[in-house]
């Protein structure tokens, strides 16, 4: 099997779409006082304390339905994800990666503590995984681990997903 087939088991299935929440959907690098054109603010309580302020872009649920992907959350958020961002951009419950006790977990190798277990989880599928920390030695390590083709999609966080991301995607997902 060559790294651009899929194993048998995994032929006729869509890619896997990996999204990060903080970055790709909420671009919280942006001027603190500027919310971009066409977001909604939200005020998640997902810990004790201060309410998170996010911003969501309610047109991007139907942009990634469109996609030929087979969606799944790759964040900190987890299963929160569901609760307090799919409603707002329009997306169903979504299945997530968990990441247990590697959450936050800093490797030697400076490899992203979410790559190994998005690897996993992907199980020899196709895969793109939209985020905006992703560096090298994250590419490094899909390659070597990593059967079938991937694509490691940085989203810049000051902007958050925008018409370039969503073609990207679908090149990808088209064999481009």
């Amino acid at each position: 099997m060559t790294p651009t087939e899929a194993p048998p088991e995994h032929k006729g299935l869509r890619p896997l779409l990996f999204l990060d929440v903080d970055g790709p959907l909420n671009p919280y690098a942006a001027q603190p006082e500027r919310r971009p054109e066409g977001y909604t603010t939200i005020r998640a309580a997902v810990r004790p304390g201060r309410p998170l302020r996010v911003w969501l872009n309610p047109s991007h649920g139907a942009a990634l339905l469109a996609l030929p992907y087979d969606l799944c959350w790759a964040t900190t958020w987890m299963a929160e994800a569901n609760r307090w961002i799919a409603p707002v951009i329009g997306l169903p419950e979504l299945p997530y990666v968990d990441f247990g006790d590697h959450l936050f977990a800093e490797r030697p190798d400076g490899v992203h503590w979410k790559t190994e277990a998005i690897v996993a989880y992907a199980a020899g599928r196709p895969f793109a995984w939209v985020d905006d920390e992703q560096s090298p030695a994250d590419a490094e390590y899909v390659t070597r681990h990593h059967p079938a083709r991937a694509l490691l999609h940085h989203v810049d966080p000051r902007l958050g997903l925008r018409a370039p991301d969503f073609t990207a995607l679908g090149q990808f997902a088209a064999g481009e």
